[in-house]
């Protein structure tokens, strides 16, 4: 079968032929495109034979889709799955897998990076050390003993709820179900509008939805403690990000740490929230250590190998 990876997977050549070694030595064709040419028109021209997909987050639209006319697998080469057309999928009958799991720790890991760079100022202060100045008039705060809320609880949720108990923190969690094993650690579940406003963190890990879409707006933000922090390492229409900015300037909440925004970078010079106060932004890149990539690329083509043979794995559409 014809394999094509549509983008750069993150991973050295070296790497990706140990990794693919099993399918082209079963007689796969594998062809990678790595050069960063992803308008529709172009992935209509390189997929137009391929059997069996590899891409992102770049999105597939249904014309595009169309227009790969052998296509019988999609292997996405990240968790979410919100870019692909899945109806279109579903009516060619192409199945779709994706690569969960392979960034958890490392996006929870971010997420309390940009916990610290908040409560400590790293970032103001880095560039007022290389300026001569000093500490005055920066707060510095403890992590430990604060109340970390957790809107989400699956596997990056439950991760960040571990971190949080072993940094000392009272770990409370909104989801619409309760995870027992976090529940025996000491984690307590509550309302959405409870965690809000019991909160001296909150961190978002829950999945874009209809029904979350714009889900941190004005209201959800003025339920907040005026001394509380956001962090968003999720995805970026969850918040409103016009309510947050506007909350940053007025002090409805003290700071905000984000990885994701609205859009994917590089985000537009005149989007608010790149002038609002106290914020901690990076360009998306909670999945993308080194070591997720790896895994990534690992779970993506062992993917292909199980759908082969008929036991597909990571199921988005089988």
């Amino acid at each position: 079968m014809k394999i094509v990876i549509l983008e750069s997977l993150g991973i050295s050549n070296e790497e990706l032929n140990i990794i693919t070694k099993s399918l082209t030595d079963n007689g796969h064709e594998l062809v990678a495109y790595d050069d960063g040419k992803l308008d529709d028109e172009t992935i209509k021209l390189r997929i137009k034979d391929a059997e069996i997909l590899v891409l992102a987050n770049t999105p597939l639209s249904s014309d595009v889709i169309d227009a790969a006319e052998k296509l019988k697998y999609i292997s996405i080469a990240f968790t979410g799955y919100n870019h692909i057309d899945l109806e279109k999928c579903k009516e060619k009958g192409i199945k779709v897998s994706n690569a969960a799991g392979y960034s958890t720790n490392s996006v929870a890991e971010l997420t309390f990076g940009l916990i610290t760079a908040l409560l400590r100022n790293i970032v103001p202060l880095d560039a007022i050390t290389r300026e001569g100045g000093t500490k005055n008039g920066y707060r510095q705060i403890d992590l430990n003993g604060k109340t970390l809320g957790i809107l989400g609880t699956g596997d990056i949720g439950s991760a960040v709820a571990k971190l949080g108990l072993a940094y000392g923190c009272k770990v409370i969690a909104y989801n619409r179900s309760v995870n027992q094993e976090l529940v025996d650690k000491g984690v307590e579940y509550k309302s959405l509008d409870d965690v809000l406003k019991a909160s001296d963190i909150v961190t978002l890990h829950i999945p874009l939805t209809a029904e979350t879409k714009n889900l941190i707006d004005k209201d959800k933000l003025a339920l907040m403690k005026t001394s509380s922090f956001l962090i968003n390492t999720a995805i970026g229409p969850i918040v409103d990000h016009d309510a947050l900015a506007a909350a940053l300037h007025n002090g409805t909440i003290a700071g905000a740490g984000l990885d994701r925004v609205e859009m994917e970078p590089p985000v537009p010079t005149d989007y608010p929230i790149l002038t609002a106060p106290n914020t901690v932004l990076v360009p998306h890149v909670g999945y993308a250590t080194e070591e997720a990539m790896v895994r990534r690329a690992e779970i993506t083509f062992n993917n292909i190998v199980k759908w082969e043979k008929g036991a597909q794995e990571n199921i988005v559409i089988q």
